[in-house]
Order: C-alpha cells, then structure tokens, then sequence
C-alpha cells in the first residue's frame, strides 16, 4: 500500500509539474501571440501612416502645380486684359482729343492755358511756340494778343513742328538749351505708366477721370 501511494504522489506530482508546464508554455505563447500581433499592428499602422504621408505629399504637389498653372494663365489673361483696356482708353482719349481739335474755341484756349504754363516753367529767354502746320493759321491772327498775355516782355515766336502730330504745342527756348512739350503724344508718353494702372484698376473698379490728359 505505501508503495501505491508513493507512486500515486510521483504520479500526481509529475501531472501537476505538467500542468504548469503547460501553463507556462501556453502563456509564453499567448504573450508571444500578442507580441506579434502588436508588431504587425504597428507595422501596418506605421505602413498606412507612410502611405498617407506619400498620398498627402502627392496630393499637395498636384494642388501647388495647378495653383501655379492657374496662377500664370491669370497673370497672361490680365496683361491681356490690361493691354485691350490701355488700347481702349487711349483710342477713347484720342477721340476726345480730336474733338477739342476740332472745336476751335476749347482748343485754342486749351493751347494757350498749355503755352502760358511751358513759358513760366522755362528759364529766361527768347521762346518759340511750335504747333502742327494745320494749326498754325488758326493762331497767326490773334498771335501778338496770344503772345502779350502769356509771355509779357518775352519774344514769343509761332513755328512749326517738324513731326507729324495730334495736336497740342511745344514750347522751347530759342536756343534750344530747354523745351517743354505739349503735344499729345509727349504727353501720352509720360501719362503711359498712369494709364497702366488705370487699366488694371478698370479690371476691379471704375477708372479714375483721365481727363487731365486732354485738358491737362
């Protein structure tokens, strides 16, 4: 009987040993199970992070080269826009111009009102006024009245331009140390950066007066 019950006990002591061992070995494999399955969640979570990332990248690249390509088809449409509007302005300008031209009274006052200033703007000195040829008979008549009222104690002499012309006066020094030229087309040159910015201004809002380029 006592040897039954020493082998009952080894018996029951090598069940038990067993047990925990694979208990132990269970666990270890749980523990490793788990342990993988983290890895390869981070693995995935790090994978689709990385290609999230990609996409993003990808996707803000696309979006700047079309911002950039919307950016320079606006820049062209609006030199386009500006030039058609500079163009429109000017021939509108124009038109108005040569409706002074043709209104003797508005013009000539204009011409005189553009020769007064040029002959307190130049230094001492005799002056000759220069106007188109088709102008010239328009003012030879009333010229010593012109003359007395604009240039008091001055020579004051009617010339021609030599180049072709719209319109207005050029006013020098008969030595030619200095002139101011009215014409139209001096004047549109230098209003040329103005009318510029008046046309782009035109592109968001009404255009200031450009009156002063005619009427000064």
């Amino acid at each position: 009987m006592e040897a039954d019950a020493q082998v009952t006990q080894l018996e029951q002591a090598l069940i038990h040993q067993a047990e925990s061992l694979a208990r132990e070995q269970r666990e270890r494999a749980e523990s490793g199970k788990a342990r993988i399955l983290n890895e390869a969640s981070e693995k995935i979570r790090l994978a689709e992070e990385r290609e999230v990332m990609a996409a993003k990248a990808e996707a803000e690249k696309q979006v700047r080269h079309q911002a950039q390509a919307a950016e320079t088809r606006l820049a062209a449409e609006l030199d386009r826009l500006r030039w058609a509007l500079t163009e429109a302005t000017l021939s509108s300008v124009r038109m108005a111009f040569q409706e002074l031209v043709d209104d003797d009274e508005r013009y000539l006052a204009v011409l005189e009102q553009w020769l007064a200033a040029a002959t307190l703007a130049l230094p001492a000195g005799d002056l000759v006024a220069e106007v188109r040829p088709a102008d010239k008979p328009r003012l030879v008549s009333g010229w010593e009245q012109i003359a007395a009222r604009v240039a008091p104690g001055r020579k004051l002499e009617l010339g021609v331009l030599e180049q072709i012309s719209e319109g207005g006066i050029r006013v020098r020094l008969a030595d030619n140390r200095a002139r101011l030229d009215q014409t139209f087309e001096a004047r549109e040159s230098r209003l040329a950066d103005e009318l510029a910015r008046v046309a782009m201004e035109r592109l968001f809002a009404s255009a200031p007066d450009l009156g002063t380029l005619v009427h000064g």
